[in-house]
């Protein structure tokens, strides 16, 4: 994410397909984020997702300002009341570079909005709707984009928004230790047990605080699975299914789905499946994740570097699994 950039003034957008979003406001400081100069409004609660999103590195800081009570009778697809704000900061080298906003303007009406921060530190304004390229430099010669409008409604869904990061699992107190690029949680930050203690949950089921959810694997698996649900579940799953894939990432789905042959085999390698258990090398998956080629990469974007640790951890996790039966 990329040098810091030269203030813009367009909207990155709203939902399509619904009644017109009123337009976001031309600086950061409008939107309801601060109460003063560089101090959080109290109404807005900070979080930390167990399993974060790989963004080159970035260090991140989100809030949440929830009007209402969010709808959790469906654990796994949350209705936020409209009025809803999210905010999701990203900083390179100690410098903060951007801060999004996911805005609820309607029942079916979201506003999505990219600020970039000036040169002195004390602002950020709106950019163009088609992004902001050379925002920050990540690593020697690579360069950071602010997203598109078109990009932010990819992973954060065209129909059914949501507000990634802020759900059950992500804000369980159930935390897998060993979940990669982890964020502490600091005092002050809400959790699935606060959320509820503060009213701000209803309809959830009456075991939720005694029984957050969590991923039933090993560690090894489960910390996997939760990676790939951050970052490759977004795009890859059953209800947004992308042409020509039969693959779902979402933990409950991924073993199962991602043993098939693919549309994209590893060079040099015959065999190769989507994940072929007990050979990393013979895995599109990782092959994918440790490329950053035009047409290789995965995820498509949002990154310029390659995500080590994960793809270690994902290599370490593929060879210890069992092979498939030869026939």
């Amino acid at each position: 994410m990329r040098a810091l950039l030269l203030p813009a003034l367009l909207v990155l957008g709203a939902t399509p397909g619904t009644a017109k979003a009123p337009a976001p406001p031309r600086l950061l400081s409008q939107t309801g984020l601060y109460a003063a100069p560089g101090v959080v409004a109290a109404r807005n609660l900070a979080y930390a997702p167990q399993y974060p999103l790989w963004t080159d590195g970035a260090a991140k800081a989100r809030w949440i300002h929830l009007p209402a009570a969010i709808d959790g009778r469906d654990e796994a697809g949350w209705v936020f009341p409209v009025g809803t704000k999210a905010w999701k900061e990203f900083a390179f080298g100690g410098r903060k570079v951007e801060t999004r906003l996911l805005w609820k303007t309607g029942p079916a009406t979201w506003v999505f909005a990219t600020y970039a921060w000036n040169e002195a530190q004390t602002e950020a304004v709106l950019v163009p709707e088609g992004g902001q390229p050379d925002a920050a430099e990540v690593a020697p010669g690579l360069r950071h984009t602010i997203p598109s409008r078109s990009d932010c409604r990819d992973c954060h869904g065209r129909e059914k928004v949501e507000v990634l990061g802020f759900t059950a699992l992500q804000l369980s107190p159930d935390r897998d230790a060993g979940a990669l690029h982890a964020e502490p949680l600091r005092p002050g930050m809400v959790t699935l047990k606060e959320l509820a203690a503060r009213g701000l949950l209803r309809g959830a089921r009456p075991d939720l605080a005694s029984r957050p959810p969590r991923i039933e694997a090993p560690p090894a698996a489960r910390t996997a699975l939760g990676y790939l649900m951050s970052n490759c579940a977004t795009c890859h799953r059953g209800d947004r299914p992308i042409p020509g894939l039969d693959l779902d990432l979402r933990p409950a789905h991924a073993l199962r789905t991602a043993l098939g042959p693919g549309s994209f085999p590893v060079p040099g390698q015959p065999e190769s499946r989507l994940l072929s258990p007990g050979h990393p090398e013979r895995s599109a998956l990782l092959h994918r994740m440790a490329s950053r080629g035009a047409i290789a990469q995965m995820p498509p974007l949002g990154s310029v570097r390659v995500d080590q640790a994960a793809v270690e951890h994902i290599r370490r996790w593929i060879a210890g699994m069992a092979p498939l039966p030869s026939h």
